[in-house]
């Protein structure tokens, strides 16, 4: 065990840190983490980048249950995050908390400097300073930015990202890598494939879609439909998160200098895809909702967008033979449980 997990309690009764819990994916964890009996402690800043009350509904549902504890914290907070971490026994630390989506970076770079950056170095230093036995944090797909050879593989060069988000999340797994070799911290790096799903973000295609098709309004059609998503129902993200959670890293004996591996290290670091090794074309997608909604879509057909990419495609190899899992719901299922969800939630 590394220098840093050897000191630290380790055990169920310890609580667990999920940063971003009123968030999409944030609220899935903590909800599966609580059903299985662990101590949940979330925090979120409560930002308007999209509908603060889907966040305070998602928030609502985590606090009906006894394990759950949440505080109003920006990661940018240093004090506030130092204090978070003195005053719990945090055995696992989830940082799911960050300014998402590619284009908001380019109208807001500001937001993704303070979140994804200088918060993310507080989380660090929090683990760091309270001996946290592994640190499993949120990467992207946008990672992967000008490469163009698929699937993707976290064995990949991943040095030209093409957005200030993608910039954010590969000095992510560098300050990362820095704190697993100077202080023994255990961390995993877990890059999400376009997670889609009941309770998701507004801001994502799928969700603004459904919004407009019901509406009887034109949905943008960027780079006129050539596009490609390897979509992961939020489910499948949960379960791996889980598994990777208890899945510690060492340092890998075999890892070599002169011919540097980038998903792996002589320090307890690792860096997995988490996608369902299935891309669909974005015409398809549409029209698998438009199967689920019960409506036509008219859509207006546009140009690529700045800072976008053509396809994902997740190589999940490493993250098979390292936990046994890889996701398995497919498209048209997991877009009629999304459907059955907004209905519900937004009653027409």
């Amino acid at each position: 065990m590394s220098k840093m997990g050897a000191n630290n309690k380790e055990g169920a009764s310890a609580p667990i840190l999920v940063t971003g819990a009123a968030g999409f994916i944030g609220y899935h964890l903590s909800l599966r983490l609580l059903g299985a009996g662990r101590q949940v402690v979330g925090i979120d800043n409560l930002n308007d980048y999209y509908d603060v009350s889907l966040k305070r509904a998602r928030l609502a549902q985590l606090q009906a249950h006894p394990g759950f504890s949440f505080e109003q914290l920006d990661l940018a907070d240093r004090a506030g995050m130092a204090r978070l971490f003195a005053s719990h026994g945090f055995d696992v630390v989830v940082n799911l908390a960050a300014q998402a989506g590619v284009r908001y970076s380019i109208e807001n770079p500001a937001a993704y400097i303070d979140s994804n950056l200088v918060g993310f170095g507080n989380v660090l230093e929090g683990c760091r300073q309270s001996q946290v036995r592994h640190l499993v944090f949120a990467s992207s797909s946008s990672v992967y930015g000008a490469n163009t050879k698929v699937p993707f593989s976290v064995h990949d060069n991943v040095d030209h990202p093409v957005s200030l988000y993608a910039a954010s999340k590969k000095a992510n797994e560098l300050m990362a890598h820095s704190y697993s070799h100077l202080f023994g911290l255990p961390v995993t790096g877990l890059r999400f494939f376009t997670v889609y799903g009941p309770w998701g973000r507004p801001d994502m295609a799928y969700f603004s879609f459904t919004q407009k098709i019901l509406a009887g309004q034109p949905i943008p059609v960027f780079n006129n439909g050539q596009m490609q998503r390897d979509f992961t129902y939020i489910d499948d993200i949960v379960e791996g998160v889980v598994r990777v959670m208890d899945q510690t890293p060492s340092g890998s004996p075999a890892w070599s200098g002169e011919h540097p591996d980038p998903a792996s290290s002589y320090a307890p670091y690792r860096i997995y895809n988490i996608g369902n090794n299935q891309p669909v074309p974005l015409l398809e997608m549409i029209e698998l909702l438009e199967k689920a909604l019960g409506r036509k879509a008219e859509m207006q057909m546009l140009p690529m967008q700045a800072g976008d990419v053509k396809a994902t495609y997740a190589d999940i190899d490493d993250l098979r033979t390292a936990v046994g899992f890889q996701p398995r719901t497919d498209l048209a299922e997991g877009l009629r449980r999304f459907v059955d969800w907004y209905r519900a939630f937004y009653p027409a």
